[in-house]
């Protein structure tokens, strides 16, 4: 790549502020402006001469390019014709000398490796990395905070309920037994601990036993309490998945049953 700025007809270059585009051609060039052409997307752009956010591709000995018919050339030497280059090598299929013209340049060609963008001046504008930082930095925060997995649920703010789901919550592979009198809100602990060992990683697949009379309860109960939509596995799901032999958590993560 170069920051050459002496633009000619058949050249190719990339645009730093559409990456989509694929690799562009110019296809004319006057006093003040240039336009490109972009093959892989049928677009074309007009620049100012004097600040197109252009980088031109130009490769190096040792380097392989790809023509647009998809056979690839390793480069041994490079010319110059009007401002075009010529790229002399060999191919990797035949192994035959030949030449490659930079106006047949596949046109999908991208800089996707790091280091190559640094080498050809491709870089992003500082404030992309400042936004990914700092949204890191916050799901940081929030991974470490107490309440991760108890502030989103719908549910009025029991005391009690907060503080069992907040301590078996924070435990890896809790074993413990529920034991609240009826209607003390047993349920709604249950969901704020598995709401809380998905969210944290610690829980990626869930079964659910209940009483056959209490499945659409939980069910029920789970999505509008924490959001989590569980799969209801009954007698008759079950029969279906006999004769199938799958395991039923390659297609549901989330499962209830009686």
């Amino acid at each position: 790549m170069s920051t050459d700025t002496q633009f000619a007809i058949g050249q190719r270059w990339l645009s730093n502020t559409e990456t989509e585009l694929g690799l562009g051609a110019i296809i004319r060039v006057d006093f003040r402006s240039i336009e490109v052409l972009y093959p892989a997307t049928e677009e074309s752009r007009i620049y100012t001469k004097a600040d197109a956010p252009l980088t031109r591709l130009t490769f190096t000995e040792g380097e392989m390019v790809k023509s647009q018919e998809g056979w690839s050339l390793c480069v041994e030497s490079i010319t110059e014709q009007q401002g075009v280059l010529i790229y002399h090598g060999v191919r990797e299929d035949t192994k035959q000398a030949t030449t490659l013209a930079e106006p047949n340049l596949n046109h999908h060609i991208r800089l996707n490796q790091p280091e190559k963008r640094l080498f050809n001046y491709q870089f992003d504008h500082p404030k992309w990395f400042d936004l990914r930082h700092g949204s890191l930095t916050h799901e940081h925060a929030h991974a470490k905070s107490d309440t991760i997995g108890l502030v989103g649920a719908r549910i009025e703010l029991i005391p009690h309920q907060l503080h069992i789901a907040s301590e078996v919550g924070r435990r890896y592979a809790p074993r413990v037994l529920l034991a609240d009198e009826v209607g003390l809100g047993k349920t709604i602990e249950a969901a704020l601990i598995i709401h809380q060992q998905i969210l944290t990683g610690r829980a990626s697949r869930v079964l659910i036993v209940v009483p056959d009379t209490l499945l659409h309860q939980w069910l029920v109960e789970m999505l509008r309490r924490v959001n989590l939509a569980f799969a209801i596995y009954d007698e008759s799901r079950c029969v279906a998945l006999e004769d199938e032999s799958d395991n039923p958590f390659d297609n549901d993560q989330l499962i209830l049953c009686g």
